[in-house]
């Protein structure tokens, strides 16, 4: 076993333990499940996220459904098409 220091203020392991302790789970549990969840999925699994600034443009409703398929796809491993031919064909090359 390894143990694994973290260094945090006071206020936000408070809070953190306080959400962990809904869940019924210590803040050592949490990180535990969450270094495995890295390991299982071969990824840090965290939604980050921003807003954008006044100026960035914001993407359009067929640009978001894009995003959606390609989120939903890197989720599962689906794949969208069976071969290079089909991509292309899609294309129209």
């Amino acid at each position: 076993m390894a143990t694994v220091t973290v260094r945090v203020d006071d206020e936000t392991k408070l809070k953190a333990s306080d959400i962990a302790a809904s869940f019924g789970f210590d803040l050592s549990s949490v990180t535990r499940a969450f270094y495995r969840q890295m390991v299982r999925e071969g990824r840090i699994p965290l939604n980050l996220s921003y807003e954008p600034t006044p100026n960035e443009p914001t993407p359009n409703e067929p640009t978001l459904a894009v995003i959606r398929e390609a989120d939903e796809i890197a989720q599962t491993g689906r794949q969208r098409f069976k071969n290079a031919d089909e991509m292309f064909g899609s294309l129209g090359i």
